[in-house]
């Protein structure tokens, strides 16, 4: 599909960033390498230590309708994601964080799920490469998104897709709203249930998206902020949309947020607050077997679990993915 195609959209892209300049080129320099011409970007710098405009008028960038905004003060990356959508006219607006990038072809393929799936479809979500901070392929995931998902989300059946991975309609945003900026951490997540009652969801089946899992401090590695914020705040706003699909929903909701917890402590050394929020998990939801793993690692504490976390480095550079 190109810009001559019956259907031709303009898309923009929001980059909300901060303090990355090592790994933004190549966010940005993929939007320019895409294969569908009809694109703007909008980079928000999100208060940045330095600027970040400089480096990107270093890049080559040519045919790229390009631009960036810097807020005055840090305010977080849903806020500058929010800048981003009104600074934008795009039909289709697409999402990418600063430390990943795209494959040529991903905006292409966006639009032809969204032609192919017609009005009804709001959202778009695509495939994922896990790459190491050497670049190595450690993993994929491709999406199983299709029709109405709100359900399968709030059961924690279905993944919500990182904000790298997926393209909305704007007209999505009058109903659903924009992503909450009072969450520190799962916005994705929170804001994929509000979506996912306004508009049906679509996939391309390819993982077309590249994600780097380094040590550089994501945002989803803080469990006090989970613990504390985000995991009480999206509590709060859906439990009783779960609870209105049945009181199993209700239970496999919590029970699933309980498991994201127990997962975040144990990754961050919290063991004892690991094993409480595992074992609530399973009371509320005994089917999650991964749960039982995970508490398993957690009571045996820093020596089982720094184990555990060797022996799958070292797998993972002999098993091809």
């Amino acid at each position: 599909m190109d810009a001559t195609s019956e259907y031709a959209p303009e898309v923009s892209v929001v980059i909300p960033t901060y303090g990355r300049p090592d790994y933004l080129p190549d966010a940005v320099e993929s939007v320019a390498a895409q294969t569908y011409s009809n694109v703007e970007l909008v980079v928000v710098d999100d208060h940045s230590p330095e600027p970040v405009e400089p480096v990107l008028e270093d890049l080559s960038l040519d045919g790229l309708s390009w631009r960036c905004l810097r807020h005055e003060e840090n305010r977080g990356a849903n806020a500058a994601r929010r800048t981003g959508i009104e600074a934008t006219d795009g039909e289709i607006v697409a999402f990418l964080d600063d430390d990943d990038y795209w494959e040529p072809r991903l905006v292409e393929r966006y639009l032809e799920a969204f032609d192919a799936g017609g009005s009804e479809v709001g959202v778009v979500a695509a495939g994922v490469q896990i790459v190491d901070a050497d670049g190595e392929q450690i993993g994929s995931v491709v999406p199983e998104y299709a029709g109405d998902v709100t359900e399968r989300l709030l059961r924690g059946t279905l993944q919500a897709a990182t904000f790298s991975r997926f393209a909305v309609r704007r007209e999505v945003f009058d109903d659903a709203g924009y992503p909450d900026e009072r969450l520190p951490s799962l916005q994705d997540r929170e804001w994929h249930i509000r979506l996912s009652q306004h508009a049906r969801y679509a996939s391309v089946p390819e993982a077309l998206v590249v994600r780097r899992v380094t040590d550089h401090g994501q945002i989803t590695d803080n469990f006090e902020k989970k613990r504390d914020e985000s995991v009480p705040l999206i509590v709060e706003k859906h439990e009783s949309l779960a609870a209105s699909y049945g009181e199993d929903c209700r239970r496999e909701f919590l029970s699933n947020f309980d498991r994201t917890l127990g997962f975040s402590a144990l990754r961050n050394g919290y063991y004892r607050d690991s094993v409480r929020h595992l074992l609530r998990s399973i009371r509320r939801d005994p089917t999650q077997v991964s749960a039982y793993g995970y508490l398993a690692l957690a009571i045996g504490g820093p020596f089982t679990y720094g184990s555990a976390r060797r022996a799958k480095q070292w797998l993972s550079g002999r098993v091809s993915v």
